[in-house]
């Protein structure tokens, strides 16, 4: 029995050490979170703001090394909001997002990397049927303990800038060439949340 013991502490001690470095996992609050977009027209006199209205994110979050973290989101891509009907028909359409053929936009991300001010997320990103590897520079904001309910929330703030014609968005005004800008920036504000205990 005795010599059972430093095995039987090792195992122990394995066991303990592989529960502690379990990610947590966490989903979308997605009434307090955005993702939207802003888009030059005319040559930046102005812009047209927008986001989607219908979006997950699962997060496999590691408490002791950020950058050890794993992110999964997926947009749908029929719930993009301008404001304006007759515009948000017009970008489900082929000219835009067809989104009778790619209704998905989808991310996968592959590693975190620390910065000095904050940390760069990069992934597969998948749009109107094209994947390319993007970085997204991004905070954490932190975390908030909900006693009331048990759960823990963490916020996240990123923005980036993509060219939607690397993704075969090619659209141009009939008759004024510049009216759409090809630079489309990109505001990402997340509040993730673990499940309550049952």
């Amino acid at each position: 029995m005795l010599k059972r013991f430093p095995l039987l502490l090792l195992v122990g001690l394995i066991s303990v050490t592989a529960e502690a470095q379990a990610p947590t996992k966490y989903g979308i609050d997605a009434a307090h979170s955005n993702v939207g977009f802003t888009v030059p027209i005319l040559n930046g006199v102005s812009h047209v703001r927008g986001k989607f209205n219908d979006f997950t994110v699962t997060v496999d979050y590691d408490d002791a090394d950020v950058t050890q973290s794993a992110l999964t989101a997926t947009i749908k891509t029929a719930s993009i909001d301008t404001g304006i009907e007759a515009r948000d028909k017009h970008l489900r359409t082929p000219d835009f997002f067809d989104v009778e053929k790619y209704p998905e936009i989808t991310f996968q991300s592959t590693r975190i990397v620390k910065k000095a001010d904050g940390f760069e997320l990069t992934g597969n990103f998948t749009l109107h049927g094209v994947t390319k590897e993007i970085t997204i520079p991004f905070t954490d904001n932190g975390s908030f303990v909900n006693d009331a309910n048990k759960t823990t929330m963490r916020g996240f703030t990123g923005t980036l800038n993509l060219n939607r014609r690397d993704y075969g968005m090619l659209y141009k005004h009939a008759t004024i060439p510049n009216w759409i800008g090809d630079i489309v920036q990109i505001d990402l504000t997340v509040l993730l949340r673990t499940q309550p205990p049952k």
